[in-house]
């Protein structure tokens, strides 16, 4: 097949007009107010709730600060174990590190790659303070289920929904379940602020409290009230992300468009294989993941991933290693065992997709897997 000279890239961070975004921003100019919790911030916060279908939420700079403050939030004592995933970003399990407690990992389950939640309530300890599932890819987890958990053993969930923005269970915004659940508005995400989080809770008093934590825990001029952190969205974020929702549905339909046509071209290679919609679920299509089954595809994941270069295709091995064989970690979870986890982190891939990409060069990715494989 002939190799075309343009790089396509695993993403392609979505900007609206430019003048659109000017004329936005233009109303900073008008006020001079930047940051702490500006008119623009306000009106991006009272856009999103109802967006996301949630009762209440809260704004961050970054979607790890946002992790950071909702466990503070969540008032866990210190040293308590908390259950997650080792199939994540780093930005997981360092934000349970860095609030003073333990993450306990859960092999996942083989369909949509989320924690398993059969497996969960063995790993219950008197020390365990919490569950933080991950909506791995935007496809939810069990949420009936691990609701039905917690409440058997008075845990607090907090769900990282970093991929999830938009992502609906039966017509309820997935913000709506668990005790918190924090959104990412990365670049590189299907919604984006440049960079930004969102909390989303049910609990007004949990607002109050989380509003303190991600300004120093200052409640007035001469009064510090808790040890906070700094992460604040600014006007120029808010700005960003009040333009940029006018175009997220539209941006949704496109990304199902290609994974529609992703699963129409891959389901005729043998050894690719692929996540499937979920019934009564509305996705967001923020990643195509594929998993690499070498004995019948021929090559490995890691071949693949180096020989669509040549193809100028560039892909990511996502998530790997597992958060367990990171140099930090490691060595404290040498004996832990998650089979399911190794081997879809050894043979994971995720393929280019963002609103841009056309049909055409969908095409010409599958094209290249096949040629490759054979």
């Amino acid at each position: 097949m002939k190799r075309i000279d343009e790089k396509i890239m695993v993403t392609k961070s979505f900007l609206p007009p430019f003048e659109e975004y000017s004329k936005e921003i233009e109303k900073i100019w008008l006020t001079n107010w930047l940051t702490n919790m500006g008119p623009l911030h306000e009106e991006f916060k009272n856009q999103l709730e109802e967006y996301l279908k949630v009762e209440y939420l809260t704004l961050s700079n970054n979607g790890h600060l946002a992790l950071e403050i909702g466990l503070k939030g969540l008032d866990l004592p210190k040293d308590g174990e908390v259950i997650t995933t080792p199939f994540t970003f780093a930005s997981t399990t360092h934000a349970i590190v860095n609030s003073g407690l333990k993450p306990v990992f859960c092999d996942i389950e083989m369909k949509t790659y989320n924690i398993d939640v059969e497996k969960i309530e063995a790993l219950i300890t008197d020390k365990t303070v919490a569950i933080m599932p991950v909506h791995v890819f935007g496809n939810p987890c069990e949420v009936k289920k691990i609701e039905a958990i917690a409440k058997k053993h008075n845990l607090k969930v907090f769900y990282d929904a970093a991929h999830a923005f938009g992502v609906e269970i039966d017509g309820r915004g997935i913000g709506e379940f668990g005790d918190i659940s924090m959104f990412s508005l990365h670049a590189t995400k299907v919604f984006n602020s440049v960079e930004g989080g969102v909390l989303t809770y049910n609990n007004l008093q949990l607002q109050k409290k989380l509003r303190l934590l991600k300004n120093f825990g200052i409640a007035g001029q001469e009064a510090v009230e808790l040890v906070g952190l700094n992460c604040k969205m600014n006007e120029f974020q808010a700005a960003m992300g009040i333009v940029n929702l006018r175009y997220i549905d539209n941006q949704i339909l496109k990304r199902k468009l290609i994974t529609t046509r992703y699963r129409e071209n891959l389901k005729k290679i043998q050894g690719i294989h692929y996540i499937k919609d979920l019934e009564n679920i509305k996705h967001n299509y923020s990643y195509f993941p594929i998993v690499i089954d070498e004995k019948i595809f021929g090559k490995t994941r890691d071949q693949l991933f180096e020989e669509l270069k040549e193809y100028n295709v560039f892909t990511r091995k996502y998530f790997y290693p597992l958060v367990t064989d990171f140099n930090c970690y490691k060595e404290q979870y040498i004996n832990v065992k998650l089979p399911n986890a190794k081997y879809i982190s050894d043979r994971v891939l995720t393929l280019p997709i963002y609103g841009d990409l056309t049909l055409e060069l969908v095409d010409y990715i599958c094209d290249a897997i096949k040629e490759i494989g054979e």
